[in-house]
């Protein structure tokens, strides 16, 4: 194998599909990137067994061939040469970059132990998903999975499809994450995959600034996406989904209509001393038209008042001020709906004019004092 390409080209190809390298396994060969040379272009791969990236770029080829590099080392290296040329070559042991100035020689790992890494599986279904809207999603649901493993496939984002619609939804146990948005499908689908990675596909989407689509391609057990000239193929998660349409309680006893930037705001100073008691507690008080946010620890206390407009009965209830301003980033709304049915049930966010997400936030019991 011989070629030469750009240096910059390689290192931003190198730093997307280095997401699919695993960090804490003790098999060799996942450390690595495969690098395979053919009629001008290089294929990077990469794989950890649940996600695998390759990644295609053009580059001058000499000689057809394959290699196998330990990432990290062979990655620090290209990023510190300059923005030139670099010239690889391998031969049985070792494989050799080089440009003007510089020259190094890696050992290869064996190229027979990387995993298979099959982009097709049999009666495949596509779907053209447009980029922003599909971060958008993703960003609005993952910070409300579990990071918990020992909780299975609640670490994940279940996806729904049908032929009108496309719907994400997260869950942890303390909160639930729901978006929905239109889009053309033509069959009814639903698949499960770790937040995590769907974070890492949201990144690769994000740095890939040439393509405004990405197609997916549904299988039983694994899911493709194409961006560009970079394939992500998945590993779906097993197990079935908690009924969340079951928990998402009927509209509440109270309605309150609030703007977000303002409300954020008295949250996250509320929260300076929330995070000194337990639970990061705040109480949120509606009365009339005026929400009153207040928190106290040994530190001292605060009070926060918001102007609202509300339907329906004055409330009282807790929430860890967490969990709270993690939905509030994730709205982009100016304004937004909570409805609340008592102290102790779940409080429901809502958009204001169309249902396009729910958010459900389990209260925090108020100390009595």
């Amino acid at each position: 194998m011989k070629f030469t390409c750009q240096q910059q080209i390689l290192a931003k190809a190198l730093n997307t599909v280095s997401k699919a390298v695993s960090s804490k396994t003790t098999i060799p060969s996942l450390k690595g990137i495969l690098i395979e040379a053919k009629e001008n272009k290089i294929t990077l791969t990469a794989s950890d067994l649940d996600i695998s990236i390759k990644k295609e770029i053009e580059a001058d080829v000499e000689e057809e061939g394959e290699s196998l590099v330990t990432a990290k080392l062979f990655g620090d290296i290209v990023r510190k040469l300059p923005n030139e040329s670099i010239t690889i070559y391998d031969d049985e042991m070792n494989i050799t970059l080089k440009n003007n100035s510089s020259e190094f020689k890696v050992i290869c790992l064996p190229v027979e132990e990387f995993p298979e890494v099959d982009k097709k599986e049999e009666e495949r279904d596509n779907l053209v998903f447009d980029r922003n809207m599909f971060v958008d999603m993703v960003k609005k649901t993952s910070f409300a999975a579990s990071i918990d493993e020992s909780k299975g496939v609640l670490t994940g984002i279940l996806t729904e499809v049908n032929e009108e619609e496309i719907s994400m939804v997260a869950i942890d146990g303390f909160r639930l994450a729901y978006v929905k948005e239109k889009i053309k499908g033509e069959k009814t689908k639903k698949f499960i995959i770790s937040a995590k990675i769907m974070n890492e596909i949201k990144k690769i989407i994000s740095e890939d600034e040439d393509d405004n689509e990405i197609i997916i391609s549904f299988g039983d057990k694994k899911t493709t996406f194409t961006i560009g000239n970079t394939i992500v193929i998945i590993r779906l998660m097993e197990g079935e989904f908690i009924d969340y349409r079951s928990i998402i309680p009927s509209e509440g006893m109270t309605k309150a209509v609030i703007g977000k930037d303002i409300f954020l705001e008295s949250i996250e100073r509320a929260s300076l001393l929330a995070r000194e008691g337990k639970n990061n507690l705040i109480r949120l008080s509606v009365v009339n038209n005026l929400l009153t946010v207040t928190s106290r620890s040994e530190e001292g206390n605060v009070k926060e008042e918001v102007i609202i407009e509300k339907e329906g009965n004055d409330i009282e209830i807790g929430f860890n001020s967490k969990y709270v301003i993690d939905v509030m980033k994730a709205i982009d709304d100016e304004e937004f709906v909570i409805n609340f049915k008592t102290g102790t049930d779940p409080a429901v966010v809502t958009s204001v004019d169309e249902d396009r997400y729910k958010y459900l936030i389990l209260p925090v019991r108020i100390p009595s004092v």
